[in-house]
C-alpha cells in the first residue's frame, strides 16, 4: 500500500518525459520518494522492486523472461541492483519504441547512470528527485513552521508523512547509508573513518568551500 503522499513538483516533468521517450530514468537519494511518485503518476503500469531477493534473482538469472512478463511495460525499482537489465531493455525498446512504457528508478546514481548511459542513451529521459522542497513540505497537514524546525526536520517525505522523530530517523538513515550503500558503490575499508568524514561535511553545510581550511 502506498503512503499518503502529496503532489511532487517533479510530477509534471515526469509525465511530459514519458510522452517523449520510451523510458524514463528517475534517480535520487534513497527515501526521497521516487517509488511513490512513479506509482502515483503511472498507476496502470506493473511494478517490480529489485530490492526483493526473489525478484532480483529472477531478473538476474533470466532477464529475458523477467522482462517478457511486462507486455505493457513496468516501473522497475532500484534498477542498479541488476545493472545488466538495461542491456536487455535496449533491444526491447528498439523493437517497440512506444513512449512511456518503462520507468526506471535507482538510488545509486553513479552505478546506475553508468549502465543507463551505455545501454539506453537516446532512449531514456533522465530526471533527478531530491527530498522535499519547502513548497512541497507545506502541502503536508503537519509541517515545520519555524526556520529551526525546517532545518532540524529535513526534507525526507517519510518523516512528515508519518510524523516521525527526525533525529532518530535521520540517524538510522545515515547508518544504513554508510553501512550498506557506500560499500556497494566503493570499497571503503574503515566505515568509522568514512562516517567521520560525512559528519565533517555536514558541519560545513551552507559555508563557502575553502580547500586551505583545516578541520580537526
Amino acid at each position: 500500500m502506498l503512503p499518503a503522499m502529496i503532489e511532487r513538483d517533479l510530477a509534471p516533468k515526469l509525465r511530459a518525459a514519458a510522452r517523449c521517450f520510451p523510458a524514463v530514468t528517475l534517480t535520487g537519494p534513497r527515501q526521497s520518494g521516487k517509488s511513490t511518485l512513479c506509482r502515483m503518476v503511472f498507476p496502470k503500469l506493473a511494478y517490480a522492486n529489485l530490492e526483493a531477493p526473489d525478484v532480483r534473482t529472477f531478473a538476474a538469472t533470466d532477464p529475458r523472461r523477467f522482462l517478457a512478463q511486462f507486455e505493457k511495460g513496468a516501473i522497475i525499482d532500484e534498477i542498479q541492483r541488476v545493472s545488466d537489465l538495461t542491456s536487455y531493455l535496449q533491444g526491447i525498446i528498439d523493437d517497440n519504441p512506444l513512449h512511456g512504457r518503462w520507468i526506471l528508478t535507482g538510488s545509486q546514481s553513479l552505478t546506475m547512470m553508468q549502465s543507463v548511459s551505455q545501454s539506453l542513451a537516446g532512449r531514456t529521459a533522465v530526471l533527478h528527485l531530491l527530498p522535499l522542497a519547502r513548497s512541497e513540505a507545506l502541502r503536508f497537514s503537519k509541517h515545520p513552521e519555524s526556520l529551526d524546525e525546517v532545518l532540524f526536520t529535513g526534507g525526507y517525505p517519510r518523516i512528515l508523512d508519518q510524523g516521525l522523530e527526525p533525529s532518530e530517523w535521520l540517524a538510522s538513515y545515515v547508518r544504513t547509508y554508510v553501512e550498506r550503500d557506500v560499500r556497494l558503490v566503493s570499497n571503503i575499508g574503515d566505515l568509522a573513518v568514512f562516517q567521520r568524514f560525512v559528519q565533517l561535511c555536514a558541519s560545513r553545510t551552507a559555508q563557502l568551500l575553502r580547500a586551505s581550511n583545516k578541520t580537526s
